[in-house]
Protein backbone atom coordinates (compact mmCIF):
# COMPACT_ATOMS: atom_id res chain seq x y z
CA UNK A 1 0.00 0.00 0.00
CA UNK A 2 1.03 3.60 -0.46
CA UNK A 3 2.19 5.52 2.63
CA UNK A 4 -0.98 7.62 2.51
CA UNK A 5 -3.08 4.48 2.75
CA UNK A 6 -1.12 3.23 5.76
CA UNK A 7 -1.55 6.60 7.49
CA UNK A 8 -5.31 6.53 6.93
CA UNK A 9 -5.49 2.89 8.02
CA UNK A 10 -3.72 3.63 11.30
CA UNK A 11 -6.02 6.57 11.97
CA UNK A 12 -9.07 4.41 11.15
CA UNK A 13 -7.96 1.64 13.53
CA UNK A 14 -7.44 4.23 16.26
CA UNK A 15 -10.92 5.66 15.63
CA UNK A 16 -12.53 2.21 15.80
CA UNK A 17 -10.82 1.51 19.12
CA UNK A 18 -12.29 4.72 20.53
CA UNK A 19 -15.81 3.31 20.12
CA UNK A 20 -15.11 1.35 23.30
CA UNK A 21 -15.37 4.60 25.29
CA UNK A 22 -17.83 7.02 23.74
CA UNK A 23 -18.79 8.29 27.19
CA UNK A 24 -16.82 8.67 30.41
CA UNK A 25 -13.94 10.73 29.03
CA UNK A 26 -15.10 14.09 30.34
CA UNK A 27 -13.56 16.09 33.18
CA UNK A 28 -15.14 18.85 35.28
CA UNK A 29 -13.94 21.47 32.75
CA UNK A 30 -15.71 19.74 29.86
CA UNK A 31 -19.00 21.39 30.81
CA UNK A 32 -17.42 24.81 30.33
CA UNK A 33 -16.17 24.09 26.81
CA UNK A 34 -19.36 22.30 25.79
CA UNK A 35 -21.59 25.09 27.10
CA UNK A 36 -19.45 27.63 25.21
CA UNK A 37 -19.87 25.65 21.96
CA UNK A 38 -23.62 25.18 22.42
CA UNK A 39 -23.99 28.88 23.21
CA UNK A 40 -22.19 29.74 19.96
CA UNK A 41 -24.71 27.45 18.27
CA UNK A 42 -27.54 29.73 19.39
CA UNK A 43 -28.92 28.11 22.54
CA UNK A 44 -30.22 30.12 25.49
CA UNK A 45 -28.43 29.94 28.83
CA UNK A 46 -31.03 27.60 30.29
CA UNK A 47 -31.12 25.36 27.22
CA UNK A 48 -27.34 25.18 27.16
CA UNK A 49 -27.22 24.46 30.89
CA UNK A 50 -29.74 21.64 30.51
CA UNK A 51 -27.84 20.07 27.60
CA UNK A 52 -24.43 20.20 29.30
CA UNK A 53 -25.79 18.93 32.60
CA UNK A 54 -27.54 16.07 30.80
CA UNK A 55 -24.27 15.17 29.06
CA UNK A 56 -22.18 15.32 32.23
CA UNK A 57 -24.68 13.33 34.27
CA UNK A 58 -25.17 10.67 31.59
CA UNK A 59 -21.39 10.27 31.49
CA UNK A 60 -21.17 10.02 35.26
CA UNK A 61 -23.96 7.43 35.30
CA UNK A 62 -22.26 5.38 32.56
CA UNK A 63 -19.02 5.31 34.53
CA UNK A 64 -20.89 4.31 37.69
CA UNK A 65 -22.65 1.48 35.85
CA UNK A 66 -19.41 0.15 34.37
CA UNK A 67 -17.60 0.39 37.70
CA UNK A 68 -20.39 -1.47 39.51
CA UNK A 69 -20.51 -4.23 36.89
CA UNK A 70 -16.97 -5.30 37.84
CA UNK A 71 -17.12 -4.53 41.56
CA UNK A 72 -16.58 -7.77 43.49
CA UNK A 73 -19.27 -6.92 46.05
CA UNK A 74 -21.83 -4.78 44.18
CA UNK A 75 -21.81 -6.34 40.69
CA UNK A 76 -25.16 -8.11 41.29
CA UNK A 77 -27.00 -5.01 42.57
CA UNK A 78 -29.55 -3.07 40.48
CA UNK A 79 -28.37 -0.76 37.71
CA UNK A 80 -27.30 2.54 39.36
CA UNK A 81 -27.90 4.68 36.24
CA UNK A 82 -31.18 6.21 37.41
CA UNK A 83 -30.15 7.23 40.95
CA UNK A 84 -26.74 8.51 39.85
CA UNK A 85 -28.27 10.59 37.04
CA UNK A 86 -30.90 12.12 39.34
CA UNK A 87 -28.39 12.95 42.07
CA UNK A 88 -25.99 14.47 39.53
CA UNK A 89 -28.67 16.64 37.93
CA UNK A 90 -29.83 17.91 41.31
CA UNK A 91 -26.26 18.76 42.33
CA UNK A 92 -25.45 20.55 39.09
CA UNK A 93 -28.66 22.60 38.99
CA UNK A 94 -28.15 23.51 42.62
CA UNK A 95 -24.88 25.16 41.60
CA UNK A 96 -26.19 26.82 38.43
CA UNK A 97 -29.67 28.08 39.39
CA UNK A 98 -28.61 30.63 42.05
CA UNK A 99 -25.98 32.12 39.74
CA UNK A 100 -28.44 32.44 36.87
CA UNK A 101 -30.95 34.03 39.22
CA UNK A 102 -28.27 36.45 40.46
CA UNK A 103 -27.65 37.63 36.90
CA UNK A 104 -24.40 35.80 36.15
CA UNK A 105 -25.44 35.33 32.54
CA UNK A 106 -22.70 37.19 30.64
CA UNK A 107 -20.37 35.53 28.21
CA UNK A 108 -20.85 32.21 26.48
CA UNK A 109 -20.29 29.71 29.30
CA UNK A 110 -22.86 28.54 31.82
CA UNK A 111 -21.97 29.73 35.37
CA UNK A 112 -21.02 26.43 36.98
CA UNK A 113 -18.36 28.19 39.04
CA UNK A 114 -17.61 31.71 40.36
CA UNK A 115 -17.40 34.44 37.73
CA UNK A 116 -13.64 34.93 38.16
CA UNK A 117 -13.08 31.29 37.36
CA UNK A 118 -15.38 31.31 34.33
CA UNK A 119 -13.43 34.24 32.85
CA UNK A 120 -10.56 31.81 32.28
CA UNK A 121 -12.72 29.79 29.88
CA UNK A 122 -14.26 32.84 28.24
CA UNK A 123 -10.72 33.67 27.07
CA UNK A 124 -10.43 30.32 25.23
CA UNK A 125 -12.83 30.44 22.27
CA UNK A 126 -10.70 28.35 19.90
CA UNK A 127 -11.67 24.90 21.12
CA UNK A 128 -15.42 25.66 21.48
CA UNK A 129 -15.45 27.14 17.95
CA UNK A 130 -13.88 23.90 16.69
CA UNK A 131 -16.57 21.90 18.51
CA UNK A 132 -19.56 23.80 17.11
CA UNK A 133 -20.05 21.88 13.83
CA UNK A 134 -19.63 18.55 15.59
CA UNK A 135 -22.09 19.15 18.43
CA UNK A 136 -24.58 20.81 16.07
CA UNK A 137 -24.47 17.85 13.68
CA UNK A 138 -24.24 14.91 16.10
CA UNK A 139 -25.32 16.22 19.50
CA UNK A 140 -23.21 16.54 22.62
CA UNK A 141 -22.18 12.91 23.18
CA UNK A 142 -21.31 11.85 19.65
CA UNK A 143 -20.19 15.34 18.66
CA UNK A 144 -17.55 15.49 21.38
CA UNK A 145 -16.45 11.96 20.52
CA UNK A 146 -16.15 12.74 16.80
CA UNK A 147 -14.27 15.96 17.49
CA UNK A 148 -11.87 14.04 19.72
CA UNK A 149 -11.25 11.44 17.00
CA UNK A 150 -10.50 14.14 14.43
CA UNK A 151 -8.13 16.01 16.76
CA UNK A 152 -6.30 12.89 17.94
CA UNK A 153 -6.04 11.44 14.43
CA UNK A 154 -4.66 14.75 13.14
CA UNK A 155 -1.98 14.69 15.83
CA UNK A 156 -0.79 11.29 14.68
CA UNK A 157 -0.77 12.37 11.04
CA UNK A 158 1.29 15.44 11.93
CA UNK A 159 3.82 13.23 13.73
CA UNK A 160 4.12 11.19 10.51
CA UNK A 161 4.59 14.34 8.41
CA UNK A 162 7.30 15.68 10.70
CA UNK A 163 9.24 12.43 10.50
CA UNK A 164 8.92 12.23 6.72
CA UNK A 165 10.14 15.82 6.44
CA UNK A 166 13.14 14.74 8.49
CA UNK A 167 13.74 12.02 5.86
CA UNK A 168 12.81 9.15 8.18
CA UNK A 169 11.75 5.96 6.31
CA UNK A 170 8.02 5.33 6.00
CA UNK A 171 7.90 2.40 8.49
CA UNK A 172 9.49 4.52 11.21
CA UNK A 173 7.31 7.51 10.36
CA UNK A 174 4.29 5.23 10.80
CA UNK A 175 5.81 4.11 14.09
CA UNK A 176 5.77 7.73 15.23
CA UNK A 177 2.12 8.01 14.29
CA UNK A 178 1.33 4.82 16.19
CA UNK A 179 3.28 6.03 19.22
CA UNK A 180 1.16 9.17 19.30
CA UNK A 181 -1.97 7.02 19.47
CA UNK A 182 -0.80 4.50 22.08
CA UNK A 183 1.10 6.82 24.42
CA UNK A 184 -0.79 9.23 26.72
CA UNK A 185 -0.99 11.70 23.80
CA UNK A 186 -3.79 9.73 22.20
CA UNK A 187 -5.70 9.15 25.43
CA UNK A 188 -5.47 12.81 26.41
CA UNK A 189 -6.31 14.07 22.91
CA UNK A 190 -9.57 12.12 23.07
CA UNK A 191 -10.67 13.92 26.23
CA UNK A 192 -13.13 16.75 25.48
CA UNK A 193 -10.67 19.42 26.60
CA UNK A 194 -8.11 21.72 24.98
CA UNK A 195 -5.05 19.48 25.33
CA UNK A 196 -5.66 17.52 22.12
CA UNK A 197 -5.91 20.67 20.04
CA UNK A 198 -2.88 22.13 21.83
CA UNK A 199 -0.80 19.08 20.91
CA UNK A 200 -1.96 19.13 17.29
CA UNK A 201 -1.14 22.83 16.88
CA UNK A 202 2.21 22.40 18.62
CA UNK A 203 3.06 19.55 16.25
CA UNK A 204 2.01 21.76 13.34
CA UNK A 205 4.51 24.37 14.56
CA UNK A 206 7.24 21.71 14.81
CA UNK A 207 6.41 20.59 11.28
CA UNK A 208 6.80 24.19 10.17
CA UNK A 209 10.25 24.30 11.79
CA UNK A 210 11.21 21.08 9.99
CA UNK A 211 10.02 22.49 6.66
CA UNK A 212 12.21 25.55 7.18
CA UNK A 213 15.45 23.92 8.33
CA UNK A 214 15.30 20.57 6.51
CA UNK A 215 13.12 20.90 3.39
CA UNK A 216 14.07 24.40 2.29
CA UNK A 217 10.41 25.52 2.27
CA UNK A 218 11.01 28.64 4.28
CA UNK A 219 7.92 30.64 3.41
CA UNK A 220 5.48 27.76 3.96
CA UNK A 221 7.22 26.69 7.18
CA UNK A 222 7.26 30.18 8.71
CA UNK A 223 3.61 30.68 7.79
CA UNK A 224 2.75 27.38 9.47
CA UNK A 225 4.60 28.32 12.65
CA UNK A 226 3.03 31.77 12.79
CA UNK A 227 -0.44 30.39 12.08
CA UNK A 228 -0.04 27.74 14.79
CA UNK A 229 0.97 30.37 17.35
CA UNK A 230 -2.00 32.52 16.42
CA UNK A 231 -4.39 29.57 16.67
CA UNK A 232 -2.86 28.56 20.00
CA UNK A 233 -3.64 32.03 21.34
CA UNK A 234 -7.35 31.39 20.78
CA UNK A 235 -7.22 27.94 22.36
CA UNK A 236 -5.04 28.72 25.39
CA UNK A 237 -2.91 31.82 25.22
CA UNK A 238 -0.41 30.58 27.81
CA UNK A 239 0.60 27.79 25.39
CA UNK A 240 1.17 30.34 22.62
CA UNK A 241 3.37 32.29 25.03
CA UNK A 242 5.35 29.21 26.12
CA UNK A 243 5.80 27.89 22.59
CA UNK A 244 6.86 31.25 21.18
CA UNK A 245 9.38 31.69 23.97
CA UNK A 246 10.79 28.17 23.59
CA UNK A 247 11.12 28.43 19.80
CA UNK A 248 12.89 31.79 20.16
CA UNK A 249 15.24 30.31 22.78
CA UNK A 250 15.94 27.27 20.60
CA UNK A 251 16.79 29.44 17.62
CA UNK A 252 19.09 31.59 19.75
CA UNK A 253 20.89 28.51 21.13
CA UNK A 254 21.41 27.03 17.67
CA UNK A 255 22.75 30.35 16.36
CA UNK A 256 25.10 30.71 19.34
CA UNK A 257 26.38 27.16 18.94
CA UNK A 258 27.07 27.67 15.26
CA UNK A 259 28.77 31.00 15.95
CA UNK A 260 31.12 29.35 18.44
CA UNK A 261 32.04 26.79 15.78
CA UNK A 262 32.82 29.54 13.30
CA UNK A 263 29.74 28.93 11.20
CA UNK A 264 27.03 31.42 10.16
CA UNK A 265 23.89 31.09 12.32
CA UNK A 266 21.69 30.48 9.30
CA UNK A 267 18.94 32.75 8.09
CA UNK A 268 16.32 30.04 8.48
CA UNK A 269 17.12 29.55 12.17
CA UNK A 270 17.09 33.27 12.86
CA UNK A 271 13.76 33.57 11.03
CA UNK A 272 12.21 30.89 13.24
CA UNK A 273 13.59 32.58 16.35
CA UNK A 274 12.13 35.89 15.16
CA UNK A 275 8.70 34.33 14.57
CA UNK A 276 8.79 32.79 18.05
CA UNK A 277 9.76 36.11 19.62
CA UNK A 278 7.03 37.87 17.66
CA UNK A 279 4.60 35.28 18.98
CA UNK A 280 5.57 36.16 22.55
CA UNK A 281 5.14 39.89 21.93
CA UNK A 282 1.82 39.52 20.11
CA UNK A 283 0.48 37.14 22.76
CA UNK A 284 1.30 39.53 25.60
CA UNK A 285 -0.11 42.50 23.70
CA UNK A 286 -3.36 40.78 22.70
CA UNK A 287 -3.87 39.31 26.17
CA UNK A 288 -3.54 42.76 27.66
CA UNK A 289 -5.75 44.37 25.01
CA UNK A 290 -8.49 41.75 25.45
CA UNK A 291 -8.24 41.84 29.27
CA UNK A 292 -7.49 38.14 29.56
CA UNK A 293 -6.90 36.75 33.07
CA UNK A 294 -3.42 37.58 34.30
CA UNK A 295 -0.72 35.44 35.90
CA UNK A 296 -1.90 36.69 39.28
CA UNK A 297 -5.45 35.52 38.53
CA UNK A 298 -4.13 32.09 37.60
CA UNK A 299 -2.06 31.98 40.76
CA UNK A 300 -5.00 32.87 43.00
CA UNK A 301 -7.17 30.31 41.19
CA UNK A 302 -4.58 27.63 41.97
CA UNK A 303 -4.07 28.54 45.62
CA UNK A 304 -7.71 29.22 46.51
CA UNK A 305 -9.22 26.08 45.00
CA UNK A 306 -10.83 27.90 42.07
CA UNK A 307 -11.65 31.00 44.14
CA UNK A 308 -13.58 28.98 46.71
CA UNK A 309 -11.46 30.62 49.46
CA UNK A 310 -10.26 34.18 50.05
CA UNK A 311 -7.31 35.40 47.98
CA UNK A 312 -3.89 34.63 49.38
CA UNK A 313 -1.94 37.61 50.69
CA UNK A 314 1.48 36.24 49.67
CA UNK A 315 0.66 34.11 46.61
CA UNK A 316 4.13 34.08 45.09
CA UNK A 317 5.83 32.92 48.27
CA UNK A 318 3.30 30.10 48.64
CA UNK A 319 3.58 29.25 44.95
CA UNK A 320 7.35 28.79 45.07
CA UNK A 321 7.07 26.68 48.20
CA UNK A 322 4.45 24.52 46.49
CA UNK A 323 6.63 24.40 43.38
CA UNK A 324 9.54 22.92 45.31
CA UNK A 325 7.32 20.39 47.07
CA UNK A 326 5.69 19.40 43.79
CA UNK A 327 8.86 18.58 41.87
CA UNK A 328 10.35 16.63 44.77
CA UNK A 329 7.22 14.48 44.88
CA UNK A 330 7.05 14.28 41.08
CA UNK A 331 10.64 13.03 40.85
CA UNK A 332 9.98 10.51 43.62
CA UNK A 333 7.06 9.09 41.65
CA UNK A 334 9.06 9.04 38.43
CA UNK A 335 11.81 7.08 40.18
CA UNK A 336 9.15 4.58 41.22
CA UNK A 337 7.76 4.27 37.67
CA UNK A 338 10.46 5.65 35.35
CA UNK A 339 8.78 4.99 32.00
CA UNK A 340 8.11 8.69 31.34
CA UNK A 341 11.66 9.77 32.21
CA UNK A 342 13.13 6.96 30.11
CA UNK A 343 10.89 7.89 27.16
CA UNK A 344 11.87 11.54 27.45
CA UNK A 345 15.58 10.65 27.56
CA UNK A 346 15.30 8.40 24.51
CA UNK A 347 13.29 10.99 22.63
CA UNK A 348 15.72 13.79 23.47
CA UNK A 349 18.69 11.64 22.45
CA UNK A 350 17.10 10.81 19.12
CA UNK A 351 16.01 14.39 18.45
CA UNK A 352 19.36 15.97 19.25
CA UNK A 353 21.50 13.18 17.78
CA UNK A 354 19.60 12.63 14.54
CA UNK A 355 17.32 15.63 14.11
CA UNK A 356 19.86 18.42 13.83
CA UNK A 357 18.41 21.91 14.18
CA UNK A 358 14.88 20.55 13.75
CA UNK A 359 15.50 18.26 16.73
CA UNK A 360 16.38 21.25 18.89
CA UNK A 361 13.08 22.90 17.97
CA UNK A 362 11.28 19.63 18.79
CA UNK A 363 12.87 19.54 22.26
CA UNK A 364 11.87 23.17 22.76
CA UNK A 365 8.25 22.47 21.80
CA UNK A 366 8.06 19.45 24.11
CA UNK A 367 9.50 21.53 26.95
CA UNK A 368 6.29 23.58 26.93
CA UNK A 369 4.69 20.61 28.69
CA UNK A 370 7.14 21.04 31.57
CA UNK A 371 6.39 24.77 31.70
CA UNK A 372 2.64 24.13 31.70
CA UNK A 373 2.98 21.66 34.56
CA UNK A 374 5.23 24.09 36.47
CA UNK A 375 2.54 26.74 36.14
CA UNK A 376 0.06 24.39 37.82
CA UNK A 377 1.99 22.37 40.42
CA UNK A 378 -0.94 20.10 41.28
CA UNK A 379 0.03 16.43 41.41
CA UNK A 380 -3.53 15.17 40.87
CA UNK A 381 -4.81 17.04 37.79
CA UNK A 382 -6.33 14.26 35.73
CA UNK A 383 -3.47 11.91 35.12
CA UNK A 384 -0.75 14.24 33.97
CA UNK A 385 -2.72 16.02 31.24
CA UNK A 386 -0.85 19.28 31.84
CA UNK A 387 2.55 17.75 31.10
CA UNK A 388 1.27 15.68 28.18
CA UNK A 389 2.95 17.94 25.62
CA UNK A 390 6.29 16.53 26.79
CA UNK A 391 5.24 13.14 25.35
CA UNK A 392 5.64 14.65 21.87
CA UNK A 393 9.39 14.24 22.38
CA UNK A 394 9.41 10.40 22.39
CA UNK A 395 6.71 10.31 19.70
CA UNK A 396 9.08 11.95 17.21
CA UNK A 397 12.45 11.37 18.89
CA UNK A 398 12.30 7.60 19.34
CA UNK A 399 11.78 6.87 15.61
CA UNK A 400 14.71 9.21 14.91
CA UNK A 401 16.80 7.25 17.41
CA UNK A 402 15.88 3.96 15.71
CA UNK A 403 16.56 5.20 12.17
CA UNK A 404 20.22 4.07 11.83
CA UNK A 405 19.41 0.64 13.27
CA UNK A 406 16.54 0.12 10.85
CA UNK A 407 18.54 1.35 7.88
CA UNK A 408 21.40 -1.03 8.72
CA UNK A 409 19.16 -4.04 9.32
CA UNK A 410 16.95 -3.71 6.22
CA UNK A 411 19.31 -1.76 3.92
CA UNK A 412 16.88 1.06 3.31
CA UNK A 413 18.08 3.59 0.72
CA UNK A 414 18.91 7.15 1.75
CA UNK A 415 15.90 9.39 1.36
CA UNK A 416 15.44 12.97 0.31
CA UNK A 417 17.42 15.50 2.24
CA UNK A 418 19.28 13.21 4.63
CA UNK A 419 22.83 14.16 3.73
CA UNK A 420 22.12 17.87 3.47
CA UNK A 421 20.16 17.75 6.71
CA UNK A 422 23.06 16.21 8.60
CA UNK A 423 25.36 18.86 7.21
CA UNK A 424 23.14 21.62 8.58
CA UNK A 425 22.46 20.00 11.99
Amino acid sequence: MRPRTWVLALAAVFALLQLANVTGRDTPDTKNYLSYALSLGGGTKREVAAATIDYACASEAAKARRDQSVHVVRFHRPDPTGPVTSECREREWRAVEPRLAAGQTGGHTVPYMPERFMRIFEARPGYPVFLVPFVMAFGATWGLWAAGVVIASAGGVLAFLILRTLSVPVPLALTGQALYYVLPCGTTAMRPMTEGLLMALTLAAVWGCALVVRAGRTRAGLALVAGSLLALFTVKHSQALFLGFCLAAAGALIALRRHRRGRPPGREVLSLAAVGLAGVVVTLALARLLHHPTVTDSLQDLLTGHFARPDRERPWAEFWQLQGNFWVEWLRRQAWEPLFIAALAAGAWGALRRGGAAGVFLVAAAFTGILTQAGHPDINIWGGRLIVLAWLLPVVGVPLLLEPVVRERVSLPAQGHTERARATG
